[in-house]
């Protein structure tokens, strides 16, 4: 996988990263002393080179790191709380939601394998290095795996716009919190083995909240 920029280089884990690639002429010396103290191996190239390798701007600097490898939900040990992506679409969202959740200590994030976001350079690079501290659990079925957590005690909480009043919940014990599809929502299947709908009050004219705010503020709100 091919990743970009100078605040990614350092939130990697060094072990992750096969080579990197400075452009000529790149001054930032903590950076380059940064790769020398950790022996990883660099590459001056030109920015053009640099240009045909990555779409965004790379501030004179990409990185090849290993393939992310995806969790399993056997995985999941001892967790009070997990978070659900019902086909989440936008890979922006994704990122922000699994920064949310790392500064919540949340571990694991599940996704299913088909017709969602997956890893990719800008997940990556939006989550700041959180990848490295929450396991994405991708499922074939989501819905099967969540009736799997309900069998060991956990209690599904999906986000509706005419939810509950998250506010007077009371969220204690093993939970999941879904949040769905940026233009559907909650899909029915999902929302047919739900425990409960909860939603957050708008007071303004708008009356929806973009995924990953809604999800940032649910999640530090059930911890």
């Amino acid at each position: 996988m091919i990743v970009y920029g100078k605040n990614v280089v350092k939130d990697i884990d060094v072990n992750k990263i096969r080579k990197v690639y400075i452009m000529e002429h790149f001054h930032d010396n903590e950076i380059i002393k940064y790769l020398q103290e950790n022996n990883v191996r660099y590459i001056i190239q030109k920015k053009q080179v640099l240009d045909h390798m990555v779409k965004g701007n790379h501030q004179g600097i990409v990185i090849e790191i290993n393939d992310f490898l995806y969790s399993t939900l056997d995985e999941i040990k001892d967790e009070d709380f997990i978070v659900a992506l019902d086909h989440l679409e936008d890979v922006h969202n994704f990122g922000a939601i699994i920064r949310s959740c790392e500064a919540a200590g949340i571990r694991s994030i599940l996704i299913p394998k088909n017709r969602s976001v997956q890893v990719n350079d800008v997940v990556m690079k939006i989550s700041c290095g959180a990848l490295d501290r929450v396991k994405i659990i991708q499922v074939p079925n989501l819905v099967d795996a969540i009736k799997k957590l309900q069998k060991e005690n956990y209690f599904v909480y999906a986000s509706f716009m005419n939810g509950e009043d998250y506010r007077k919940i009371d969220f204690s014990g093993k939970k999941i919190l879904v949040i769905g599809n940026e233009g559907k929502g909650i899909s029915k299947i999902v929302e047919s083995v739900a425990d409960f709908r909860i939603g957050i009050p708008m007071t303004g004219k708008v009356n929806s909240l973009n995924a990953s705010v809604a999800a940032g503020i649910l999640i530090f709100a059930m911890k």
